[in-house]
């Protein structure tokens, strides 16, 4: 199932671009058809990356505690995206932890 609508705390994946098939967490929706997103690794939520719509893959899940942070205006830290991203960019590392 595709997500048709952005929303902040959403999970999306590039589709276009040097950083095709990288998970991202949508942090803030532009007035111009983009949204700002970050890894908490590369793209860190001080300097987040502005993407297209068109260019990403939005995923039905969300993660409501950083959703939360965001729109209260709370701290949010990079480790906590990291961490939230972590099954999806790096699946060998979760699994690793497991055993």
């Amino acid at each position: 199932m595709k997500v048709k609508t952005p929303a902040v705390g959403g999970i999306c994946q590039s589709i276009q671009g040097r950083d095709k098939s990288r998970y991202y967490l949508i942090v803030e929706l532009n007035d111009d058809g983009t949204v700002s997103v970050s890894d908490g690794n590369f793209k860190k939520l001080a300097e987040p990356k502005k993407k297209n719509l068109k260019h990403l893959n939005l995923l039905p899940e969300f993660v409501e505690s950083i959703a939360t942070k965001l729109a209260d205006g709370s701290k949010v830290y990079d480790t906590e995206i990291f961490s939230a991203l972590k099954k999806y960019n790096y699946p060998q590392l979760v699994q690793n932890d497991e055993q």
